[in-house]
C-alpha cells in the first residue's frame, strides 16, 4: 500500500452546476505530482494543489513533444461510493506509450494508487448525475532545459482531474462522420498506437475540414493505402454488416481502445459474431448500398459508445440505420455505462471501488 504527502488547497473552488458541465473546462483543487530524475528513478509522488506547472522556457517537451498521456473516468455507483473502470488497463497502456516516446516505465502499481488516491481526495467532484462522471488524465512530460533530439533525462508525471458531462452535444444520439482521404492520422511503426499530442495534432486539420461540411468527426483511411479504415477522431469505430461486427484490427497504427476491448469482450460473452480485420472504405460503402449495413458506432473513454448516423466519403453519403441508434449499439451503451456506474452487476471484474 502506497501512501503518499498530501498539501491541502487553502481555498476550495466552488463545484460547478452539474446540468451544464462542460467536457474538460474545469478542474478540480488538487493533481499529483511525481518526477523522474535518471539516476534516482520515479520519485517524491505527492498531492498538491491545482496550480501551474513551473518549467523552463527550453522545456524540451515544448520543442520536441516527448510527452504521452492517458483518459479515464470515477463513477459515483448508487450507494454514494465511487469506482474506477478498468483502470490498470490505462495504466499498462500508458506504459507502452512511454516505451515508444522513450519515457522510462512508471511501476504500474504505484501509479494505479497515485490515481486513487487523487480521486479519493477529489471524491467530493465526482457528480451523481446521469450521464456525469469524473474525468481523469494522467500524463508524462519531458522536462529536460535542452534544445537537442534525444530522450529527456528528467521527467514529470501529473494527474488533474475535471468534473465532465455527456463528451458530445449531441449526446447519445447519432453523429456524422467524414472519410478523411488527404491528410494522414498514423503510419505503422510511427507513434499510432499510443497516447501521443502528435497524433491529435495532426488531426486537427482535417477536423476542422469535416467540421465545415456539418460533421463531428473524421473517419481515418490507413496511411500507406489509403484504402483501409483505421478509427475515428477520437474512437475506434465498429460497424456490424450482415449480422456480424467488424472492427479495425489493430495493426500499429490503431489505438488499443479499452472501450473497443471491452465491446469486443462483451459480444463475444453475447456470443454475437465479431470479426478484427482489414476493412475497406470501399467494402464499408458498398456494404452500405446493399442494404447490410445495420449499424455503426464509435467506443473510448470520453464518449463510452456513440452511434454514427450518418458517413460521408467524397461525394458518396449514406445514412446508417435511418439515422437512428442501433439496437446492438443501444444494448452496448446501457451495458457499459451500467457497469461503470454500479447500476448493473460487473461479472467480469472490470470496476475497482475508490470510496
Amino acid at each position: 500500500m502506497y501512501e503518499f504527502p498530501i498539501q491541502r488547497a487553502q481555498t476550495l473552488k466552488d463545484k460547478p452546476d452539474p446540468q451544464t458541465l462542460v467536457f474538460g473546462k474545469t478542474f478540480t483543487d488538487h493533481m499529483f505530482l511525481m518526477r523522474y530524475d535518471a539516476g534516482q528513478g520515479w520519485h517524491d509522488g505527492q498531492i498538491l494543489p491545482y496550480a501551474p506547472l513551473p518549467l523552463e522556457p527550453s522545456a524540451m517537451v515544448f520543442h520536441y513533444a516527448q510527452e504521452v498521456f492517458e483518459g479515464m473516468k470515477a463513477y459515483r455507483t448508487p450507494d454514494g461510493g465511487v469506482q474506477l473502470f478498468r483502470p490498470m488497463e490505462n495504466v499498462k497502456r500508458l506504459n507502452s506509450s512511454c516505451q515508444r516516446l522513450c519515457i522510462p516505465a512508471l511501476p504500474e502499481e504505484l501509479t494505479l494508487e497515485a490515481i486513487k488516491a487523487l480521486v479519493k481526495v477529489e471524491a467530493d467532484w465526482v457528480p451523481s448525475q446521469p450521464g456525469t462522471s469524473l474525468y481523469i488524465r494522467p500524463f508524462v512530460i519531458a522536462t529536460d532545459p535542452s534544445l537537442g533530439v534525444h530522450a529527456s533525462h528528467s521527467y514529470l508525471f501529473c494527474v488533474i482531474c475535471c468534473p465532465v458531462g455527456a463528451y458530445y452535444k449531441e449526446g447519445i444520439n447519432p453523429v456524422r462522420i467524414y472519410v478523411e482521404s488527404e491528410d494522414v492520422r498514423a503510419v505503422r511503426g510511427g507513434t499510432g498506437y499510443t497516447k501521443c499530442g502528435g497524433n491529435y495534432a495532426a488531426s486537427i486539420r482535417a477536423g476542422e475540414r469535416a467540421e465545415e461540411r456539418g460533421y463531428a468527426q473524421v473517419l481515418w483511411l490507413d496511411g500507406v493505402e489509403r484504402r483501409y479504415i483505421e478509427e475515428v477522431g477520437s474512437m475506434n469505430v465498429l460497424f456490424k454488416v450482415d449480422g456480424t461486427v467488424i472492427t479495425p484490427t489493430l495493426t500499429g497504427s490503431v489505438l488499443p481502445g479499452i472501450t473497443r476491448k471491452s465491446c469486443l469482450e462483451l459480444l463475444r460473452h453475447w456470443e454475437i459474431p465479431v470479426e478484427e480485420r482489414l476493412i475497406t472504405a470501399q467494402e464499408l460503402f458498398d456494404a452500405a448500398d446493399a442494404g447490410k449495413l445495420e449499424e455503426a458506432f464509435g467506443s473510448g473513454t470520453a464518449a463510452v459508445v456513440s452511434p454514427i448516423g450518418e458517413m460521408g466519403w467524397g461525394d458518396r453519403q449514406t445514412v446508417v440505420n435511418g439515422g437512428k441508434i442501433g439496437a446492438l449499439t443501444q444494448r452496448l451503451y446501457d451495458t457499459l455505462t451500467g457497469i461503470q456506474w454500479g447500476t448493473q452487476s460487473d461479472p467480469f471484474g472490470w470496476t475497482v471501488k475508490v470510496v
